[in-house]
């Protein structure tokens, strides 16, 4: 799908088009919290539906004798969560160990979709016909700050609900006033202890993001170049060093892409731990 018609669009086009997302509204810049984006909202409902129903649905077929492959890594990623939750959490982890396995797999699944061609639905949506309807897709949630923002206000909604459950909700609310320079800093302390939620909130999100948008971009950089080359004098040699290219920088990307759900995880099972303990 390109952004500008009947001609081969720059590379700054190409790019920019790309980046933009399908909006219920005309967004003005690249992060704009006053509109909900749909296409990053499709897509996170839909991995969170698919990983749900996989999980389900070997869960329903396990069997106590020789696992076949898929049960094999459920299994593994099951005990990897019960182990990291174990090490994080001194308590209760009936619900916490499953949170942690549902991130994990939620956020990898989204991570995989910057594997999907980068042109392939605009060509699909070309096709079928309603590519002026939608002028605009962008396939990976995680490289929407919008929606790694999101997923980690969700784990500071968190904290804070375990805070209260592990210490009642006056010691949260002694803890969130009087610690960490004692009741008559008060407002001090309130401030400061915002500040802690609201940076761990931002750094998560940020994180996630900032590492699936430079992927997404490289991705996009390596598709226009095999696009130029193709054209260009010489073109199929150039190409092939654009499919090598591409192909090696997948093979990398598969490591950003199960390293940054991993790392979301393990943070979020450590502040889900500071909020037990507390100061």
């Amino acid at each position: 799908m390109s952004s500008v018609p009947n001609q081969t669009p720059s590379l700054a086009d190409y790019v920019s088009h790309h980046l933009g997302n399908l909006a219920t509204s005309h967004q003005t810049g690249m992060i704009d919290f006053s509109i909900i984006h749909l296409d990053t909202v499709f897509w996170s409902v839909f991995c969170g539906v698919v990983g749900s129903l996989v999980m389900y649905l070997v869960a329903r077929k396990a069997t106590s004798g020789v696992p076949g492959r898929l049960q094999s890594i459920v299994e593994m990623l099951v005990e990897m969560a019960e182990g990291q939750a174990k090490a994080q959490i001194h308590g209760d982890r009936r619900f916490i160990a499953p949170l942690a396995l549902t991130l994990f797999v939620w956020i990898a699944l989204q991570n995989c979709l910057d594997f999907l061609p980068v042109d392939l639905f605009g060509q699909l949506f070309h096709w079928i016909g309603i590519d002026n309807i939608l002028s605009h897709h962008r396939v990976v949630p995680t490289a929407d700050l919008n929606g790694t923002i999101g997923i980690s206000m969700g784990v500071v909604i968190l904290m804070f609900y375990f805070g209260i459950k592990a210490h009642g909700f006056g010691g949260f609310m002694h803890q969130l006033f009087y610690a960490p320079f004692g009741k008559w800093l008060a407002p001090f302390n309130f401030a400061l202890n915002m500040i802690e939620y609201l940076a761990k909130m931002i750094s998560l999100g940020m994180r996630l993001w900032g590492n699936m948008y430079s992927g997404e971009l490289l991705f996009l950089m390596i598709a226009m170049l095999g696009s130029a080359a193709a054209l260009s004098l010489g073109g199929s040699f150039l190409f092939l060093g654009h499919v090598l290219a591409g192909t090696i920088w997948a093979i990398f990307h598969i490591l950003v892409v199960f390293l940054q759900a991993f790392i979301f995880m393990m943070l979020t099972l450590v502040y889900l731990g500071q909020a037990h303990e507390g100061h």
